[in-house]
């Protein structure tokens, strides 16, 4: 039992192992692809170490590293070869290619350059370290921030557990307003639902009593309606009787007779009326003479009345 409580023990050791292990390793990468002499200005250093890794080639960043009188020709190689080779992001080399590189200079003489890389190396993490302090004690004099170098590890832990403090104090907030919220729209559901009671019971009343009167309205409309319906029904079969239907038959009858003779006799009268040429293509000329008897017949009346009454007159004297 005791070995499996000290298995996440071991676990969390171990990572913090490889963790300690790679930050060294990026820090010495970037000391030594930065690395400087201590002569240089600061502007020259930080205008060198952010662009020499990305946007200048090797043989560009030699030329600049050889401007330094401070630094051996043999140094400046190995400050070009080593990142590239302590850069994790990069791909492993060969085996052969590896070999072969340090079977030649400068990586063969790395024992021998390493006391003079060393304190380029120094000088460009004490660089990084007294930014990270500036960043920590902003309100500390320039000249003391050297003092605060060593207390950094603790500063950052300090930081990091104050931020995992402060996240999990946040998330606890949230949860705390959530159970909030969620309580505030119970009791506004709670409100609106006593609300509703209450207008039921000052207005209920009056509601029903409403809708009361509507449905005696409608149920006296419905049996208006039906009255008006039994009238009509009613009327109509005190008017037309079974004696009054049939003579409404008969005359319908009749009329529908008369309506036919009638027919017969327009017709009968316009063949009468083509014989004397009226409504006949081609009859204007019988039409013409037909309408000149007609008014010498009229003439031979209206003489023949005055005759009669020269003759009553005579007669009568």
């Amino acid at each position: 039992m005791d070995r499996l409580r000290k298995i996440p023990e071991l676990k969390s050791g171990l990572q913090f192992e490889r963790r300690l292990v790679c930050a060294k390793q990026h820090l010495l990468t970037r000391a030594i692809s930065s690395a400087t002499p201590s002569s240089t200005p600061p502007a020259t250093r930080a205008s060198s170490r952010l662009r020499a890794p990305q946007n200048q080639q090797p043989t560009e960043l030699r030329s600049q590293l050889q401007q330094q009188p401070s630094l051996p020709e043999p140094l400046l190689d190995l400050l070009l070869i080593l990142p590239p080779l302590l850069d994790a992001n990069n791909p492993p080399l060969p085996q052969d290619t590896l070999q072969l590189l340090f079977a030649h200079p400068p990586l063969s003489d790395l024992e021998t350059l390493l006391p003079a890389l060393a304190p380029v190396i120094a000088s460009n993490l004490r660089t990084w370290a007294l930014g990270l302090a500036r960043i920590a004690h902003p309100s500390t004099n320039p000249s003391f921030l050297h003092r605060h170098i060593a207390s950094l590890p603790a500063t950052l832990t300090s930081w990091r557990s104050d931020l995992t403090a402060a996240e999990a104090d946040l998330s606890t907030h949230r949860l705390r307003s959530l159970a909030v919220l969620t309580t505030l729209l119970q009791s506004a559901s709670n409100s609106l639902s006593l609300l509703i009671r209450a207008l039921e019971v000052k207005h209920g009343v009056v509601a029903r009593n409403l809708e009361l009167r509507a449905a005696d309205v409608a149920l006296q409309a419905r049996r208006h309606d039906a009255d008006a319906a039994i009238a009509a029904v009613s009327v109509r079969r005190a008017v037309y009787t079974p004696e009054a239907i049939a003579a409404l038959k008969n005359y319908g009858a009749h009329l529908r007779d008369a309506r036919m003779r009638g027919e017969e006799r327009i017709r009968g009268l316009q063949a009468e009326l083509g014989e004397y040429g009226v409504g006949v293509d081609g009859g204007e000329t019988k039409e013409r003479k037909m309408r000149d008897m007609s008014r010498v017949y009229r003439d031979m009346a209206r003489q023949m009345d005055e005759v009669k009454r020269d003759l009553d007159r005579l007669n009568q004297g």
